[in-house]
């Protein structure tokens, strides 16, 4: 029987499980339209942040992009529209895509019942922060371009608008 240990814990080398539906703390975090449960973090990975994001509406973040970030999505149920850079596509489960850094990427989920995302971000660096930031308001990330640029984004306009 393999030992398990708490979702609390960051001893080096310990076994971390986070069960399914649940946050790596225990913790809750809303965006509004969705849910963030943070699943690895920096401290546990040598700084790569990979967060599952739950979906109970249409819509998605605002266009941007990381200075330093490459951003992994992979789509574990539902439908998302995706640009990044002048390509445009949709991504269902099973799908995956990359969203180089520097390059200008917008999302949205696009489907009718629930959707949820797997996102990584490579290096981390400040996202932690901003995910805890943001969904204190429970509403998605406010276009403010000196919050994006405080955590390492740059603000480039509105969310992909969803029929």
């Amino acid at each position: 029987m393999m030992e398990q240990t708490s979702p609390r814990s960051s001893t080096p080398g310990a076994l971390l499980r986070v069960p399914a539906g649940a946050d790596r703390f225990g913790e809750q975090r809303s965006l509004g339209i969705s849910t963030i449960d943070f699943k690895l973090i920096p401290q546990d990975s040598q700084s790569l942040l990979v967060i599952e994001n739950t979906f109970h509406a249409r819509g998605g973040p605002a266009r941007h992009l990381h200075y330093e970030q490459d951003e992994w999505f992979y789509i574990l149920e539902g439908d998302f529209s995706f640009e990044v850079g002048a390509e445009r596509s949709t991504l269902r489960p099973g799908d995956s895509l990359l969203a180089p850094r520097q390059v200008p990427h917008v999302w949205a989920y696009v489907g009718d019942a629930r959707g949820r995302i797997l996102v990584t971000f490579l290096p981390a660096g400040a996202m932690e922060a901003f995910f805890r930031e943001v969904t204190k308001a429970n509403a998605m990330p406010p276009q403010d371009p000196a919050l994006w640029r405080a955590h390492g984004m740059e603000l480039l306009g509105p969310p992909l608008p969803v029929l």
